[in-house]
């Protein structure tokens, strides 16, 4: 398998070549098509993709024609809504089976737990239809393979909810590393810290004082299956922190930092992976994901990255990369600041000695770009490939951590092994 450069923005010939007589017959009717988008949300919950399709609907040509979520007041709120927004009434759904067989639905945006993300993509593109899926991408290499082979087979257009892609600095930093500004990159780093972890207080008060019921969830289908297993309301709620569900942090906020690094220096997978964590701090409810976490990449480019949280604790956040002719402060990836680079750390002669601020480009929301890409067919900005690099990082990293072994990544094999 060969990965293409997650900056390539255009979809070949020869990525349709195996794409289903619905998928072309789908492509050659928006290629042509001046109506509007049918869209369908899939995961109506605290990540609110909902909002972000309302907010561009106007301007994609584009309508919320279904909504689908396992827990019925979130179905229910996501219905009232599109239709305040937009003033049409959704079909809505537990189901996303009953969503796929929707003609009127082209694209389907996926914000669901974290271990439904490859299924459900899977599904959704074998049913012809256009997805943007929620990252991390995959809970395990086995998975990850099945989606990246589906998708390719399939033609779809896919984009990655990794959106510091789209964030107004990203572009103007990738072009200055490209162009020597730092020098020889010699280290990146992140450290994202917080008092409480968001599997605790994600969403707020009103959501935590409103646990669901057992008539109000369809369990069967958060589980994907009917296995028996007792409703257990406090893991449906809080599915971030439990592994079953999702792997914590070093796969689902390290993520974003993984990918923008990615995206700027060009990178596709490490070389090693090294972790260490634990539960240290939030040892409730029986959650199991770590809740500090010290990640280690070795890139055969010949530089390091490190990743850290800690939960209990909220100072000490940054994001920077360190290079031989200064240092590049990312201001915690906040998109509203300025990011800047400066001479500080370094003794090279052409050193900067004024921060050198990197000005916004004006750019496409992410959604944006998903959705003109369902018209263009081009390649949107994290699509398929940039899924399957991040996602390759992120596992190393659980996996290392998870083992207490340093692993790598075996391209001619896609897999992961102990190095």
């Amino acid at each position: 398998m060969t990965i293409a450069n997650p900056i390539t923005r255009t979809l070949g010939r020869r990525s349709f070549l195996g794409a289903s007589a619905f998928a072309a017959a789908s492509y050659q009717r928006i290629l042509g098509a001046n109506d509007r988008l049918g869209v369908a949300n899939v995961g109506c919950g605290r990540r609110n993709l909902l909002k972000e399709i309302l907010a561009i609907r106007v301007d994609a040509a584009a309508d919320v024609v279904a909504v689908c979520d396992t827990w019925r007041q979130k179905r229910e709120a996501a219905v009232e809504q599109v239709k305040e927004a937009a003033g049409m009434t959704p079909f809505a759904t537990a189901r996303l089976a009953d969503v796929l067989a929707r003609k009127d639905v082209d694209a389907v945006v996926i914000g669901t737990p974290d271990h439904l993300h490859c299924s459900q993509l899977i599904e959704a593109v074998q049913a012809g239809k256009d997805v943007y899926v929620e990252k991390p991408l995959a809970m395990n290499m086995e998975e990850l393979v099945r989606a990246y082979d589906a998708v390719k087979q399939s033609g779809r257009v896919v984009q990655v909810g990794t959106q510091m892609r789209s964030y107004p600095q990203s572009g103007p930093v990738r072009d200055a590393l490209a162009q020597g500004a730092l020098g020889k990159v010699l280290k990146i780093e992140q450290v994202r810290n917080g008092y409480k972890p968001y599997w605790i207080g994600y969403g707020g008060d009103s959501y935590r004082d409103n646990p669901p019921a057992r008539e109000d969830v369809d369990w069967e289908a958060f589980l994907l299956a009917d296995t028996g297993r007792p409703f257990n309301p406090v893991q449906y709620r809080d599915w971030y922190g439990y592994r079953e569900f999702s792997l914590g942090p070093q796969t689902n906020l390290m993520v974003h930092f993984i990918d923008l690094v990615h995206f700027v220096n060009g990178l596709q997978f490490p070389r090693y992976a090294v972790s260490l964590g634990g539960t240290f701090r939030w040892k409730t409810e029986g959650y199991d994901v770590p809740d500090s976490v010290e990640v280690a990449y070795e890139y055969p480019e010949g530089f390091l990255v490190r990743y850290a949280t800690t939960f209990g604790n909220a100072a000490g956040n940054y994001a920077k990369w360190f290079g031989t002719r200064g240092t590049l402060d990312a201001k915690n990836l906040n998109p509203r600041n300025t990011w800047e680079m400066t001479g500080d750390g370094s003794g090279e002669p052409d050193r900067p000695t004024t921060a050198l601020p990197f000005p916004p480009r004006e750019t496409k929301p992410h959604m944006q770009d998903f959705l003109d890409c369902v018209r263009t067919r081009q390649q949107p900005i994290a699509p398929i490939e940039a899924g399957y690099s991040h996602s390759v990082a992120v596992l190393m990293a659980d996996e290392a951590m998870r083992q207490g072994r340093r692993f790598s990544y075996n391209h001619q094999q896609r897999r992961l092994l102990p190095a």
